[in-house]
């Protein structure tokens, strides 16, 4: 089993990605070829934004959001200190200062609730993470910036195609950034990322950034960097497109699946009602993380953690963050990361959750046995009430249960 199957995703369109990819050996134009502003007209129509600016990475997306904006040294920019790190490193690369609020226990977003009390005179953007595939809070978010002048930058790297309230991901805020990883839901084969907005000044702002500058070619208007995607890899993600809708709806699939097996009996991270998920990740909590990592290994199931340290106690941030985000922390302790894709069908979804409620059992002895046909395409009652009764004595896993979908 892969922990994400990208082996079955590329075989799935292989000719179309092996044609896209032909085309631009065949055309020769490695950087800024036809295929960039084919890739930022589609994505840009699909979320709605009137402008979309692909670059090389989800990092150098937020580094060029933060200079588009002029953010720099003295200035503050509130975000969470539970994430992966590009959200606060790229705060400290433009020399302006990250200010943490803690997150919501039940999904792991920055807590809108908390942003407020963080702005001070010299905040100038906040810049909450969708994390895990779902949208952080961000019309209340917005709402508090707004009074203030306050950019909000959406670090939407694991949550492009879900929606909030009806709304794209990425078309959130002030700006919005993502990543083409190839781990992402929408993934390249190398380094990419792409930023949004509806500001025409922003906009320009950020094609110069991305190009060193240049207003004109060897004429630098401002400060940049080298941060354009490469051809070959917008030439991938259009490929990649085309089976998007149908990838999302595959993820939320096996989410819902997951769901139905693990949610009484250990606690999953919710997803809101008011918005869906790509399911980056699907996350739930544990004590004793790594014996239960062990057994799963043992049984041939992969896992991760997404994220072990929280931010402000990496020793590169450890300064600027003497308060505890007690939220944060505890999620570091617990989270634990399963397989996910599109390509995780259901009789492979039932293998890990079974392997994990009984890794998470106190009691030894085998659970019942299940066969792989429980399972419907949604997730059935049968495979329900089956790991129900194996699942009896999951407590070392069940502390604090959170629900799998709160409004």
């Amino acid at each position: 089993m892969e922990f994400i199957d990208l082996k079955s995703q590329y075989l799935a369109s292989r000719e179309l990605i092996n044609s896209r990819i032909q085309a631009v050996l065949d055309h020769g134009q490695y950087i800024l070829g036809p295929e960039v502003a084919e890739l930022e007209a589609r994505l840009a129509a699909r979320t709605g934004a009137r402008h979309c600016i692909t670059v090389s990475s989800g990092t150098e997306a937020l580094i060029i959001a933060l200079m588009a904006l002029g953010i720099k040294a003295g200035d503050e920019v509130i975000t969470t200190p539970f994430s992966f790190i590009a959200a606060a490193e790229a705060v400290m690369l433009v020399g302006a200062t990250p200010v943490f609020a803690d997150v919501e226990a039940a999904t792991g977003n920055i807590d809108a609730r908390l942003v407020a009390e963080r702005i001070t005179p010299r905040t100038r953007a906040i810049l909450p993470v969708s994390l895990y595939g779902q949208p952080a809070d961000m019309d209340a978010i917005n709402a508090i910036a707004e009074p203030y002048g306050i950019a909000v930058i959406e670090d939407a790297a694991q949550s492009f195609g879900a929606t909030y309230r009806g709304r794209q991901s990425c078309h959130l805020s002030t700006i919005g950034c993502t990543s083409f990883f190839p781990s992402k839901p929408l993934g390249c084969y190398g380094d990419g990322g792409a930023l949004f907005t509806d500001d025409d000044t922003l906009a320009q702002a950020m094609r110069e950034i991305r190009v060193h500058g240049q207003s004109h070619r060897y004429v630098h208007a401002r400060l940049g960097v080298g941060g354009r995607m490469d051809t070959l890899q917008c030439a991938v993600v259009l490929a990649k497109l085309e089976r998007f809708e149908w990838e999302v709806g595959q993820r939320q699939r096996a989410a819902a699946t997951y769901d139905a097996l693990l949610r009484h009996h250990i606690p999953v991270l919710a997803v809101r009602n008011d918005r869906s998920s790509v399911h980056a990740q699907y996350t739930v909590l544990v004590d004793d993380r790594e014996r239960v990592r062990g057994e799963l290994a043992a049984a041939g199931i992969p896992t991760a953690v997404h994220y072990p340290v929280p931010i402000h106690r990496q020793a590169a941030y450890a300064h600027l963050a003497p308060d505890a985000y007690p939220v944060a922390e505890g999620l570091a302790r617990r989270v634990l990361s399963l397989p996910m894709g599109p390509f995780l069908d259901n009789a492979g979804v039932q293998r890990v959750a079974m392997a994990l409620l009984q890794a998470c059992r106190q009691t030894g002895g085998a659970l019942p046995a299940v066969t792989t046909d429980a399972v419907a395409p949604a997730p059935a009652a049968a495979a329900v009430a089956a790991v129900a009764a194996a699942s009896a004595t999951a407590s070392t896993c069940a502390t604090t249960v959170t629900p799998a979908a709160t409004s």
